[in-house]
């Protein structure tokens, strides 16, 4: 009898999904755990879907997408980059992931290393295996913001290293990159001939408490550089599965054959509601960043009053808390059988998670609310490490 790959069956599952999978079984969670906006999809982009679906747009599209959807997004991005962007460094991919697989897997070879943050969204790690590649750590430390230092990053780098992968607003930190910081990164990778994937998908949703979020594009490297991007965090739209990467035009071509591998290519009903996101009003954008910084606020407020240490986000919608216990899957678990509010264990993001749990606040303000409040009280009756 034939078995599985078995690469496929070393891939560890996430902690963040398997937390979401116990949650989903209990009434009444208080949800704080997955980085699921709150809001629904804006109005005028669902419309514009339906309006796609009835007009006909319900065919294949090309591989690197519909030619109008990676026009709006290549103009979207040259609003917030210093360099213009046109549609050949544009491919239309099933999410950030789509973009973020695919450029794994468009610049290693079985048996090179790409360094990856610690701690970070887990799912970089089976994206680097999956691509027959290994994940490299390198450790981001609370007394530097959580954003990496070049010795944070030569600690990492080994002979077989091919690519450094960075995120910006991060999960689970919030933690921004300073131009400077990106600067840093890109000249490392020149110097250690690397390709730059840079995981910008909530490059939108930033507070102002540092520099505005820079992107990894226009700085001079664009050629080694493949941002991942999309419209699930910043406009409500997890569900519809649809983000870019952006690299040169030889890259390019290079991950659309990955999607016509992999996927042929993404909807064309949701490309045309990308299309209206992008281009239409941006009000829900706005409003819904407000919404997140002020569950940031009542968070924070009430983590200090009760002496709980936590990073300071910067951005994203995630705060990242020091709990101090043994074990956070433990800490997680028993939090949610005993107060029914889930939150993500910090040793589900890497070594550097010991000890702490994400908080998603991407939910109601009562819901943010009653669930810090519970685990203030939490913390005060648990044994600290």
């Amino acid at each position: 009898m034939p078995t599985p790959s078995s690469l496929v069956t070393s891939l560890p599952a996430s902690g963040i999904r398997q937390m979401m999978a116990k949650a989903m079984a209990i009434p009444g969670v208080a949800r704080l755990d997955v980085g699921e906006p709150q809001f629904d999809t804006p109005g005028h982009i669902v419309d514009a879907a339906f309006a796609a679906a009835r007009a006909g747009f319900t065919k294949y599209t090309a591989s690197a997408g519909l030619i109008s959807t990676r026009e709006a997004i290549a103009r979207s991005v040259s609003q917030d980059v210093p360099t213009s962007v046109s549609a050949d460094n544009i491919v239309v991919t099933v999410g950030a992931v789509g973009a973020l697989s695919s450029a794994v897997r468009a610049v290693v070879d079985a048996g090179d290393d790409v360094l990856i943050p610690n701690p970070g969204w887990p799912n970089y790690i089976a994206m680097v295996r999956c691509a027959g590649a290994e994940p490299r750590p390198y450790a981001l430390h609370s007394d530097n913001g959580f954003v990496p230092t070049s010795h944070d990053l030569e600690g990492a780098l080994t002979p077989r290293a091919k690519a450094i992968l960075i995120n910006t607003p991060a999960n689970p930190t919030g933690a921004v990159f300073p131009q400077k910081v990106m600067e840093m990164v890109l000249n490392f990778a020149q110097a250690h001939d690397l390709y730059v994937i840079s995981d910008e998908v909530y490059g939108k949703i930033v507070f102002g408490r540092e520099l505005p979020h820079t992107s990894a594009w226009g700085l001079g490297h664009d050629e080694r550089v493949i941002v991942a991007n999309s419209l699930s965090k910043t406009y409500s739209m997890t569900g519809w599965r649809i983000g870019w990467s952006l690299a040169a035009p030889d890259m390019t071509v290079q991950i659309a054959k990955l999607q016509e591998a992999y996927v042929s290519c993404c909807s064309s009903i949701a490309q045309k509601a990308a299309e209206a996101a992008l281009s239409g009003d941006q009000a829900c954008v706005h409003a819904a960043c407000g919404a997140y910084h002020r569950n940031l606020e009542i968070a924070e407020a009430a983590l200090d009053s009760q002496g709980i240490g936590h990073a300071r986000s910067a951005g994203t919608f995630f705060l990242w808390v020091d709990v101090g216990c043994h074990d956070s899957w433990s800490f997680a678990d028993r939090f949610l059988q005993e107060r029914k509010v889930a939150v993500a264990p910090g040793d589900a993001f890497g070594s550097q998670g010991h000890g702490r749990v994400r908080l998603s606040l991407a939910s109601s303000v009562e819901q943010v609310e009653y669930g810090v409040q519970q685990l203030a009280e939490f913390c005060a009756s648990e044994p600290r490490a």
